[in-house]
């Protein structure tokens, strides 16, 4: 994972050194629109970490796209990405220090359940590196595709719940564990239990209006994590994923 991370960086260092880069043609800019996340399981999931759908969060960039043809350009970027998920509903759970008291030694079940909602809010700081093809290169508008690696750095990892329910036993909520409901609404912080690098592929595609150095654009796409998030298996092993769609401006400089 650190060797990938390296690698990334290392490309990025050799295209903003190659003694193309400044002769080349550039275009910085800048874009914001929508994430939606969620978090996969695969085959490795668990009452823990499968049931999530998607939530919403902010996706903004800056980047610097590097012309070498007409056609094709070398576009790093530097973006915030809203990643994590949601549930709503039965949800399984760890049981907490404060009910391990209630089970005698040894006894204590893997899970507990109860109906809540519950939101995983897990930010990163990405630097994709994308190669872009450009499909209508010497018009005013630009259709183009993009795809590349990404490497991410976690900003913040927080688990929201709230709603009130019993607790219970099975997953059927055959047998409740308490009297009365509980309350559910509580903010944790996870970044500890969260790994801190992830890495993976990102892509879109997007549409493009060019007028003299400057051009508008409207993107659709997403990104996949390839690395496990959970430092630790007890929490289950879940990949990061989301799909974007974005608007943003560019300026040309350069030749």
């Amino acid at each position: 994972m650190k060797n990938y991370a390296s690698l990334v960086c290392f490309a990025v260092l050799l295209l903003l050194l190659h003694p193309h880069t400044a002769q080349a043609q550039i275009d910085l800019g800048i874009k914001a629109g929508l994430s939606i996340p969620n978090l996969s399981s695969g085959s490795s999931a668990n009452p823990i970490n499968s049931g999530y759908g998607s939530r919403l969060g902010p996706d903004i960039a800056i980047h610097a796209e590097f012309h070498i043809t007409s056609r094709f350009s070398i576009q790093p970027e530097l973006r915030y990405s809203a990643q994590g998920g949601k549930k709503n509903g039965n949800q399984a759970f760890s049981v907490p220090p404060e009910l391990q008291p209630m089970f005698p030694p040894g006894t204590a079940p893997q899970y507990l359940y109860a109906d809540y909602k519950s939101t995983a809010k897990i930010n990163y700081l990405m630097l994709p590196v994308l190669a872009k093809y450009h499909f209508l290169p010497n018009g005013p508008w630009d259709l183009y595709a993009a795809l590349g690696p990404f490497v991410s750095l976690r900003v913040s990892a927080k688990n929201i719940t709230s709603g009130s329910s019993n607790i219970y036993l099975d997953e059927t909520h055959m047998q409740p564990m308490l009297p009365s409901a509980q309350s559910f609404d509580r903010k944790e912080d996870i970044k500890d239990e969260i790994r801190p690098i992830n890495a993976g592929i990102d892509g879109h595609i997007g549409i493009a209006y060019r007028w003299k150095r400057c051009s508008v654009f409207l993107e659709g796409g997403g990104n996949y994590g390839f690395i496990n998030i959970q430092k630790n298996d007890i929490n289950g092993k879940n990949n990061t994923g989301a799909a974007v769609i974005a608007a943003g401006y560019a300026f040309r400089i350069g030749r």
